[in-house]
């Protein structure tokens, strides 16, 4: 879970000890000595003396093949790439053939250092050699992939001017995974910090900073429940902040106060109830498993979940993939891996998808790239595939590590976290501009309050958008129960209904038109006024649709009536009148005949869906009760509606 920089590299010690059935290439005692005592220094973490040690032995006999192969590795790990070459070409100095994978690991090294002509010439002359390491070979082939791409592709520059964000978000420690809502007005993120609780002497939690006229408030610890004394991190939010997803490791065996998990780290949520978080609880089988868990995505649709799943095993974990499982009112399905081209036999990490709901962001091995782990851009299409992942370029990505990249819902600025000079120590977080070519569609919000119509008090509220073409639910969710704020992103290029809901209580309609450019990314704030269920109240119905001047129901307005046949058969003791209204324009007796046709179509459609006929009645008003004025095309089409009144409540 901590983020760290990762060699693209398999270090196996070579063990070399009197006792090993491989011959030395010395016959230095002392020197065998100092050799077995760097190794051993190196495994109880004294990197210091490990390294005096290797050159000890390397004084001793200049020639000690595997002395210099080993201090070649030891540098590696140490991210000393140039003294690791240096170390492998004096082993390929004395003795070419010896050990044909100093070329392994000297195109390795060359390609961290981003010397990606080197790299492919030490490589092509290693899959020469006799060697039968298969991982190695397979590895070898991986490189010689990325160095041809960065050969070709290192010139060709994308427009990157990172930004820190600033002494408010960062400091001297490390932060890192960040995660933003919809409208920009959250931001949470991880920083480790120092711990005298831990082995390392560091800890990882949670922090939250919040925009105050287009200014980050200073980050502040977001505290327990969540944060404890265990590493928490890889955060990921609803759009609307309600909902944290989050990585939980054990500490000495222990998830923290009141969790329980599978063997690993596991994902965890909390719920944000006016501005408390609830005590965070496992997501449960079959998303977590005795496997690694981790780095979640939470997607706008609130059904949605991206992650990535580790195999963990004796060398470490494996086989990280990235998968994908739904919520529904039985709970989280079977997660399923997804399928090439997005996954590879290499590594994928650091997932995140967009709230346009089909433009997944993340880092791989697996693809060809700069070295190391890339950020690349993939789009699911109509049919559920996924287009062959896109290399962000350079130098957004360079021969490091890239990863923790998300994007607003915008689509055109990315927040990631990088260790760049100039900042302020460790890793720091930075927003960019993300290439046009790479950008999602744009998403907007409706945002607002859900309140009682007549009390004011806030309500908690189920919420639905749907797409009035195909008539599926593209979002689901809820707002805050303690203080009513919800938020709904609006992909665009569709046409909406919402529909708000609670028990008890009416349900509330609004449509949104987002077919055309000229709504496509303006937000929309609206509070909620929900009514009661009590004679006289009544709903406009917004996704009735008819032709114009004709009486016929669009068939998108089957989707509103649904909603209506459903409140209708969960209140069997309420009487209804269906009511149309036009505006002022045409003729007084043609718009009366107009209005009660067109009531009497909704009368004639719930018939047909088996609402009992003494509950409903029918009425035309044609324009003698405006909403609005009719002296604008706004006002006059907000006087042509289809809604419902009760009549009568049955004891």
């Amino acid at each position: 879970m901590k983020l760290l920089t990762l060699l693209f590299l398999q270090i196996i010690s070579l063990s070399f000890t009197a006792g090993a059935q491989v011959k030395l290439s010395t016959q230095d005692k002392k020197a065998i000595a100092f050799f077995e005592d760097a190794m051993m220094q190196y495994r109880n973490g004294n990197i210091e003396n490990a390294e005096l040690s290797y050159k000890n032995a390397l004084e001793r006999d200049s020639n000690f093949t595997e002395a210099h192969l080993e201090l070649a590795l030891f540098y590696g790990e140490q991210r000393k790439y140039s003294n690791a070459i240096a170390s492998l070409n004096r082993v390929i100095e004395i003795n070419p053939n010896s050990y044909p994978e100093s070329y392994y690991y000297c195109g390795l090294f060359y390609l961290n250092l981003g010397k990606y002509k080197e790299s492919k010439s030490a490589l092509e002359t290693f899959m020469k050699s006799a060697d039968k390491d298969i991982k190695r070979r397979e590895n070898a082939e991986n490189m010689i992939a990325k160095c041809d791409f960065a050969i070709v592709n290192a010139e060709k520059k994308v427009a990157f001017n990172p930004v820190n964000m600033g002494s408010a978000i960062n400091t001297s420690f490390s932060e890192y995974y960040p995660c933003l809502t919809a409208d920009e007005s959250i931001l949470l993120f991880t920083r480790q910090i120092s711990s005298t609780k831990t082995m390392d002497g560091t800890n990882e939690e949670f922090y939250i900073s919040y925009k105050k006229n287009n200014t980050w408030t200073s980050a502040t610890n977001l505290g327990l429940p969540i944060n404890t004394l265990n590493n928490e991190g890889a955060p990921t939010l609803s759009v609307d902040g309600l909902l944290l997803i989050f990585t939980a490791c054990p500490l000495y065996g222990d998830y923290g106060p009141g969790r329980n998990g599978f063997g690993s780290c596991d994902l965890f949520f909390s719920q944000r109830v006016g501005e408390r978080w609830s005590a965070p609880k496992n997501l449960g089988e079959p998303v977590n498993s005795k496997h690694w868990e981790t780095q979640p995505s939470f997607a706008s649709d609130g059904r949605t979940l991206y992650f990535v799943r580790g195999k963990v095993t004796r060398e470490g974990i494996k086989e990280q993939d990235i998968y994908q499982t739904y919520l529904s009112d039985s709970g989280w399905s079977e997660p399923i891996k997804l399928p090439y081209p997005v996954n590879t036999p290499g590594k994928e990490e650091s997932v995140f998808i967009h709230p346009d709901g089909k433009t997944l962001y993340f880092a791989s091995d697996g693809h060809p790239g700069y070295g190391g782990l890339d950020i690349f851009v993939s789009s699911k299409g109509n049919d559920g595939a996924w287009s062959q992942p896109i290399n962000l370029g350079y130098p957004i990505n360079t021969e490091n590590n890239e990863n923790s990249l998300m994007v607003n819902a915008m689509g055109d600025i990315g927040y990631f976290a990088s260790n760049r000079e100039g900042g302020y120590g460790g890793l720091d977080l930075y927003y960019f501009e993300i290439p046009e070519d790479k950008r999602p569609d744009k998403v907007t919000f409706l945002k607002g309050k859900v309140i009682d119509s007549e009390t004011k008090r806030p309500l908690l509220a189920k919420f639905e958008l749907i797409d009035l073409k195909t008539g599926e639910v593209v979002v689901e969710s809820y707002s805050n129960s303690g203080n009513g704020e919800y938020l709904v992103c609006l992909p665009p290029g569709k046409d909406y209904a919402l529909n708000a809901s609670r028990d008890d209580y009416l349900f509330y309609s609004d449509n949104f038109t987002l077919t055309s450019d000229e709504n496509s990314d303006k937000p929309f704030i609206k509070d909620v006024p929900m009514q009661a269920i009590k004679k006289g109240a009544k709903v406009v119905l917004n996704n009735i649709f008819f032709e114009t001047n004709k009486f016929d129901l669009k068939e998108e307005s089957k989707i509103e009536l649904a909603k209506l046949i459903s409140f209708l058969n969960v209140n069997q003791s309420v009487e209804i009148e269906i009511g149309g209204h036009t505006d002022n324009t045409g003729g007084k007796e043609f718009n009366m005949k107009l209005s009660q046709n067109r009531a009497k179509s909704v009368y004639d459609y719930l018939i047909e869906n088996k609402i009992d006929p003494k509950r409903l009645s029918f009425k035309g008003y044609a324009d003698t009760e405006p909403l609005a004025g009719n002296d604008s095309a706004g006002g006059r089409a907000k006087n042509r509606r289809t809604e419902f009144k009760i009549i009568e409540i049955q004891p």
